[in-house]
């Protein structure tokens, strides 16, 4: 599958367009003199690029400053793809946008710089226990909540209704879903001539394998004594080791989609060639717009080893540490993230809402239909993993996670060699 957050950027370019740093640099209410006379202003940098979630950001702005005349909010629209240097470019230049949209992975950072302010004492305890503590420490550093997180993507299987249904396979209900085990068993009834019971989309594979590698506990990254080291155990085999089994083994899963992003393996999903597909749970909104109208597809629940746990990478909103107007920017957050409007971000993003209450009002405002009783159950799961903690995980990531778990799913080199090249590029990488 084409990335989530990669695919959100590609797009966003084509329909957002780029920010010029001039119109960032122009965001920052903070940097200047307070203002002696009339409302508190603040630039707020949203990220928001599909037309659903576009239109909900820009209509829940102005529902504020009609409501707020004392506190206004100028929406400025920014950009997935260039987002990052120009934040850098207005922190350093003391002119950064009073709220920030970006994603927990991105903003340690611009946290650990000092850019970003600690949000944890501006927000009130009724909003902040809406949100699980394990949601919460993606966004925490240092001892620091630097963003408010919202939004959550989570792994779930996309599976064609009529194959279940012939092989006499019950859909979970949201939730239960199947053990590791089940998943496997299912994969092998689903299978025959022409047909596979899945195919595992693993073009860029890293992210996949250490998010479900929660399932049983795996967690790659160790830090003892202040040092942190790559370790590959059996709970860290146990992923790579069924993945590679489906294709190898019980030939249950395609061989040919191991290049393939998400979107690729939509025409052979459609034409029965592919029973389950697992991936993002953004992907049902291809589901909704591609499949062809007599196409019937379900979403069914997470799978689970000892446990379903995935890891969370949540999209934040953050406050500029050089705000003039923190308390005010919190108010705005408070209000722009209550049930309802985080629960309608939510909707127009086809991802999960991290309030538990917003996916409640989720549920109830979709009846649960096209997968969203199932993504709203999953939000539970979903909590910090060792590697989002890990400043050296992207370029061990890069450099050495990536192209050895091609090369094991590929079978092109052993469970023991892959563990090895992973533990080996750790040593260079975290030195």
């Amino acid at each position: 599958m084409l990335n989530r957050f990669s695919r959100r950027r590609f797009v966003a370019a084509a329909l957002a367009g780029v920010v010029g740093l001039g119109a960032l640099g122009a965001c920052g209410s903070g940097s200047g003199d307070e203002e002696s006379s009339g409302p508190v202003k603040l630039r707020f940098l949203s990220l928001a690029w599909q037309k659903e979630s576009l239109q909900a950001n820009k209509d829940l702005v102005a529902k504020w400053n009609a409501e707020h005349a004392d506190i206004q909010v100028e929406y400025v629209q920014g950009d997935w793809n260039s987002v990052h240097d120009q934040l850098l470019t207005s922190f350093e230049g003391g002119d950064a946008p009073d709220i920030v949209h970006y994603e927990a992975s991105s903003i340690g950072e611009f946290s650990k710089q000092g850019y970003l302010a600690d949000v944890s004492g501006l927000l009130s305890d009724d909003f902040k226990g809406q949100i699980d503590k394990g949601i919460w420490d993606t966004a925490t550093f240092d001892g620091k909540v630097t963003g408010v997180p919202f939004l959550l993507e989570s792994q779930v299987v996309i599976a064609n209704k009529k194959l279940l249904d012939a092989a006499g396979i019950a859909v979970p209900p949201a939730d239960g879903g199947w053990t590791w085990d089940e998943f496997q068993a299912n994969a092998q009834k689903l299978t025959g001539p022409g047909k596979y019971g899945v195919a595992w989309a693993l073009k860029s594979p890293t992210n996949r394998v250490l998010n479900l590698a929660l399932n049983f506990d795996g967690k790659y990254f160790y830090t003892d004594g202040g040092r942190t080291e790559v370790r590959v155990g059996d709970a860290e085999k146990e992923i790579p080791k069924r993945i590679h089994d489906m294709l190898y083994a019980s030939k249950t899963a395609s061989p040919e989609a191991l290049g393939m992003s998400g979107a690729d393996t939509l025409p052979g999903f459609f034409a029965g060639k592919y029973a389950m597909l697992p991936g993002s749970v953004s992907l049902r909104q291809q589901m909704v717009e591609q499949a062809p109208a007599d196409f019937e597809w379900v979403t069914l629940p997470p799978v689970r080893g000892i446990s379903a746990n995935q890891a969370a990478n949540p999209q934040t909103l953050s406050v500029s540490a050089d705000s003039k107007h923190q308390k005010q920017a919190a108010q705005f957050l408070e209000y722009f993230l209550n049930p309802s409007n985080m629960a309608a971000l939510a909707k127009g993003d086809w991802l999960v809402p991290t309030g538990r209450q917003a996916n409640e009002e989720l549920v109830k405002a979709t009846t649960g239909k096209q997968g969203w009783d199932v993504a709203a159950d999953s939000a539970k799961d979903l909590t910090v993993a060792p590697f989002q903690m890990v400043d050296g995980y992207p370029e061990w990531k890069l450099k050495y996670a990536t192209p050895a778990l091609q090369q094991y799913f590929a079978d092109k080199i052993t469970l023991d060699q892959l563990g090895t090249q992973l533990v080996d590029g750790g040593k260079q990488v975290l030195r």
